[in-house]
């Protein structure tokens, strides 16, 4: 069964940014699946079931919140998340 995640217009945002589109993960640990846009080949699934990503803290804990997590999150992950097309990159700029 997949993931119970409603992909945000947050998200959606920043895939047009990145010429890419989101949809719910088929992979049932993942919360989105990100495909190229002019390819339509999947590029990656990202966001782990269970964990909070910045749209969900902004809606449960407010945005002050949201932004003190999204700090420790780019801190944590600074290794993986600069690598363009990786994992880690999309993570970091969809949901984050």
């Amino acid at each position: 069964m997949p993931c119970k995640y409603t992909i945000t217009s947050y998200t959606k945002d920043k895939a047009k940014k990145l010429n890419v589109y989101v949809k719910v993960s088929t992979n049932k640990s993942k919360k989105i699946d990100v495909f190229d846009k002019s390819t339509n080949k999947k590029l990656a699934s990202v966001g782990a079931c269970g964990m909070m990503d910045y749209p969900s803290y902004v809606k449960s804990k407010g945005m002050a919140y949201a932004e003190t997590r999204k700090k420790l999150y780019k801190a944590r992950h600074n290794k993986d998340r600069h690598k363009k097309n990786t994992n880690g990159y999309f993570a970091d700029k969809l949901l984050w």
